[in-house]
């Protein structure tokens, strides 16, 4: 039995590698937007909460429980920002354009300045 390696399997072991590594770095970001989303909808949520329940007294009622629901939205994209940054720095891209860990950030603090914004406006301007 010969126990030499056939031509070209080292090279296509490392290309499979690289394509596992590129489909992680997508799944990363998939990810990523899948939490984005269920922040985006948990903010959702607490405006529409206040809004149905705005009517009832004493109003902070309504107001507390779409905070806890804002504020929830708010550390879910940021604890997804942080695990998708972290995920995007053990890895490398081979064969995809890969989104850098700025835009995971940039998109994060889009979406937490937002989240503030509406908290301020239900709290101090309704």
């Amino acid at each position: 039995m010969n126990d030499e390696e056939p031509p070209g399997t080292t090279e296509l072991a490392e290309d499979r590698t690289d394509l596992a590594e590129d489909r992680t770095l997508l799944a990363n970001e998939r990810t990523f937007s899948g939490w984005a989303r269920t922040a985006m909808a948990s903010i959702g949520i607490g405006i529409g909460f206040n809004a149905l329940f705005k009517p009832v007294e004493p109003t902070w009622v309504a107001k507390a429980i779409a905070t806890i629901f804002i504020l929830l939205g708010i550390f879910l994209t940021i604890s997804a920002e942080r695990r998708a940054a972290s995920v995007q720095r053990r890895l490398d891209a081979h064969k995809v354009a890969s989104i850098s860990s700025i835009n995971f950030r940039v998109m994060s603090v889009g979406i937490s300045t937002g989240a503030v914004a509406l908290l301020v406006a239900i709290w101090w301007l309704a």
